[in-house]
């Protein structure tokens, strides 16, 4: 029991590393959390303060790809939430332009292959990570628990690491995406549904099917070549490197308003 404890603990750590990025990130908006949201809700962005307006530097990513497939779980109710999630005012995708860039690059062998990306999550606004920990806060809801964490007491997801207070999908190089077969747009099987808590949902899952297994390795493989890494923990989670705003958390809202001008 010792032993299992103690695996939960270092990998609690390691995945909020993973997801707030380096030390030096979680410092700055450590300091600057009293201000971040509220910076941000004024129409500055960002942790530090370095992006002059909402959006500035991000785009849709339909403008630069439409072919890629959207399904922007948070701007509706098939979430872990059970409710549209606070910040997300339209289903878009919006990310940092070179991450927008990368994404057209891996679609296009993809689509060559018969395959297309399929967005779950962009950018996510620094006011949707607050409502991701109020809602695991609160015991009384456990509507969602058969299909996303059936496996995992609520009053754990933060203690293990499975929400955290900062997120880097709020600096805008992170997405969530899965595969889909053309032209059906039919969802690759990868194992778990999209957000479920719980290990298998690592992308190295030993207990998979040869066939998933090959499915997450084709996605980690197309996007790995146009420089994005994967998240152990997460076989959708990906982040383009280099971060164009690694030092920031941005809290504009989820529209193609705050991306143009």
């Amino acid at each position: 029991m010792r032993v299992v404890v103690m695996v939960r603990v270092v990998a609690a750590v390691w995945v909020a590393q993973a997801l707030l990025g380096p030390a030096t990130n979680t410092a700055v908006a450590t300091n600057t959390a009293g201000t971040a949201s509220a910076a941000g809700r004024a129409g500055t962005a960002g942790a530090t303060g370095t992006a002059a307006g909402p959006g500035r530097g991000f785009v849709a990513l339909r403008d630069v790809d439409p072919s890629v497939v959207e399904d922007i779980r948070y701007a509706g109710s098939r979430n872990f939430t059970g409710a549209v999630v606070d910040g997300y005012e339209e289903p878009v995708c919006l990310v940092a332009r070179p991450v927008a860039e990368a994404l057209r690059r891996a679609q296009r062998e993809l689509l060559r292959a018969g395959y297309s990306l399929k967005a779950y999550d962009c950018y996510r606004p620094q006011r949707a990570v607050d409502r991701f920990v109020r809602w695991a806060g609160d015991a009384a809801d456990q509507s969602t628990k058969a299909e996303f964490y059936p496996e995992v007491d609520k009053a754990r997801l933060i203690p293990e690491g499975y929400i955290a207070a900062r997120s880097g999908h709020s600096r805008g190089s992170t997405v969530d995406v899965t595969l889909v077969r053309l032209p059906a747009r039919r969802e690759l099987d990868m194992g778990t549904a999209f957000d479920f808590f719980g290990s298998l949902s690592h992308t190295d899952d030993p207990r998979v099917s040869v066939a998933v297994r090959e499915n997450r390795s084709l996605l980690k493989r197309v996007l790995g070549a146009q420089g994005f890494k994967n998240l152990p923990v997460e076989w959708w989670h990906f982040t383009y490197a280099p971060e164009a705003h690694p030092d920031s958390y941005f809290d504009f809202p989820v529209a193609v308003a705050s991306v143009r001008p």
